[in-house]
């Protein structure tokens, strides 16, 4: 079984990386060159992850269905999103691979795709960090701001000490 197993794993990883090489030329030569794709990879990866991330935070009640549609939901987002990196991380040449064997040269832009990818969704990425940062600090500054005012009417915490 384990044999079995492992074999379905190497023969699906190469399967990947034969079909990410194969579309790859098609897929750099989108209107605007390889820098176009790896922005709108970037896109769908930052989404992916962050879709997955929000949908994963969340409590989850009802019936079992929900349940199972809310786990479904995320496997989704973060597949999509994992998938997407890893074509464009397949598109690459092999690190032990000659580039006079079949299916081991280099596609051009490939590597501006990757770049480019990797920038947009860090870009996307950290730029949703610091709005959800920016929303928890000023909920904070509401809420000490609630409590003080309940304070100075002596309704808040300091009321069960007295």
């Amino acid at each position: 079984m384990v044999i079995t197993l492992g074999g379905s794993v190497v023969m699906a990883l190469s399967l990947w990386k034969w079909f990410a090489r194969t579309t790859a030329p098609v897929a750099l030569n989108w209107p605007g060159g390889s820098w176009a794709f790896g922005v709108a990879a970037g896109v769908v990866v930052a989404l992916g992850f962050l879709g997955a991330s929000w949908l994963s935070g969340l409590a989850v009640r009802g019936s079992r269905l929900r349940q199972v549609g809310h786990g479904v939901g995320t496997a989704v987002c973060g597949g999509t999103a994992f998938a997407i990196l890893m074509y464009v991380l397949a598109s690459l040449p092999g690190k032990n691979c000659p580039s006079y064997r079949d299916g081991c040269q280099y596609i051009p832009g490939t590597g501006s795709a990757l770049i480019t990818c990797l920038a947009t969704s860090a870009l996307l990425g950290w730029g949703v960090y610091r709005i959800q940062k920016a929303r928890a600090e000023k909920r904070q500054t509401r809420e000490r701001e609630r409590i003080r005012k309940l304070r100075k009417k002596g309704k808040g915490k300091t009321r069960k000490a007295r």
